[in-house]
């Protein structure tokens, strides 16, 4: 079986804030084909303090033992493609933020969010998710809900001792008094 690989452009958003401590935040925005842009970062948009800049394609490979996360994504109310990105280095560099990694599973991104790293969620493009799914439904199985062994603190008494031999409430009830 060949990897399954996309190759895809993000599309990075500055958008102005009404807060006296920050100026500006950045998001992830869009993915586009990996042909919509060359080898360089592009600045497709900036008016009134908004900027978008789509940077050099990037690729996301779909892996066999990241199957249950693409199957959670795709069976979400809005399947996505998840960015990681990064700000500049230097703290007193204003660049632009820059899209470090792609991927389409959830497992993966709750890693990632779990390491700290700044990760947006994106509208999957509907050629890949048709892909995707395909490789999900020949690829993933999910697991068998496995019938549960309810411990005996939550039987009834009746149920937890045999014939009363411990003074269930049956046997209380069919002994009388001592005549």
């Amino acid at each position: 079986m060949s990897q399954l690989t996309f190759s895809l452009v993000v599309v990075m958003e500055r958008s102005p804030t009404a807060n006296r401590w920050v100026t500006h935040q950045w998001a992830a925005h869009a993915v586009l084909p990996a042909s919509a842009v060359g080898a360089a970062p592009q600045v497709m948009l900036e008016r009134d303090g908004l900027r978008r800049v789509a940077f050099p394609p990037m690729e996301t490979s779909v892996y066999a033992d990241e199957a249950e996360g693409y199957f959670l994504n795709l069976t979400s109310p809005t399947p996505c493609v998840f960015v990681c990105w990064r700000m500049p280095d230097s703290e007193t560099d204003e660049g632009d933020a820059t899209p470090h990694r792609l991927t389409l599973s959830y497992n993966e991104a709750a890693r990632w969010m779990d390491a700290q790293e700044r990760v947006d969620r994106v509208s999957l493009p509907d050629e890949i998710h048709s892909v995707l799914g395909e490789w999900v439904a020949q690829n993933y199985t999910p697991p068998m809900k496995k019938n549960r062994i309810r411990p005996n603190s939550f039987k009834s008494k009746d149920g937890r001792y045999d014939g009363g031999i411990r003074g269930g409430a049956d046997a209380s009830k069919s002994e009388g008094p001592a005549s």
